[in-house]
């Protein structure tokens, strides 16, 4: 891809692995709910759309009474412990550096605040012009809306300069949804059969690999 203005990443599962922390906060809720706990695999089956979802899939059958509840606790825990465990996967600093000509942003159904939280203890929010949150807009990924959000504030006309880069199916169903080329990591939460049965225009194994499809 020539010409590029915009970069645009996922955060949990692209930049960062925020696995741990999700599963500490969902399982910290269910124990404060009388509930029993799941395990680590179960609670990240649930990641990827919203902490809505990801707290409606923990609670399960109750989810109806106890949701708004369970959402509080959810975001208090995790407002308290947003980076205990985050690291950022091999070669995003060095992509990062790499691209510092280019604009970059942050597209996330995680918050805006615990998703600056991470990027900041991290030391990775100085790469990103924009955040744009599950509490930005309306709606999330798959939606297109938080990419119209982006490319409104940021004043995009083109839109074959802009390219997606998460690790989940919903990432590439949103960026082409938007109207973007897109790429999906294989390193991350999402299956790559969902991926590759979403038809992102590239799939990589390593960020890296981006030096390759950018120039």
């Amino acid at each position: 891809m020539r010409d590029v203005k915009i970069i645009i990443f996922d955060l949990d599962g692209t930049l960062v692995d925020s696995r741990q922390d999700i599963a500490n906060a969902a399982n910290y809720m269910l124990s404060r709910l009388g509930l029993k706990e799941k395990s680590f695999d179960d609670i990240v089956s649930c990641v990827g759309n919203g902490i809505n979802e990801l707290v409606r899939a923990c609670l399960g059958e109750g989810a109806g009474k106890l949701k708004d509840k369970a959402l509080d606790i959810y975001r208090q825990y995790h407002q308290m412990h947003p980076a205990d465990n985050v690291y950022v996967y091999p070669g995003v600093r060095e992509t990062l550096d790499f691209f510092y000509d280019k604009e970059k942003a942050v597209v996330t159904n995680r918050n805006h605040n615990s998703s600056l939280m991470i990027l900041q203890k991290m030391a990775l929010e100085r790469y990103f012009n924009n955040i744009i949150g599950d509490d930005d807009t309306s709606c999330l990924k798959p939606s297109r809306c938080q990419f119209d959000r982006l490319f409104k504030k940021i004043c995009l006309k083109d839109k074959r300069r802009a390219l997606m880069v998460g690790d989940m199916d919903i990432d590439v169903l949103a960026g082409k949804a938007s109207g973007i080329k897109t790429c999906a990591v294989t390193y991350g939460i999402g299956k790559r059969c969902d991926i590759e049965r979403a038809k992102p225009d590239f799939i990589i194994d390593d960020i890296l690999q981006l030096k390759e499809i950018i120039s």
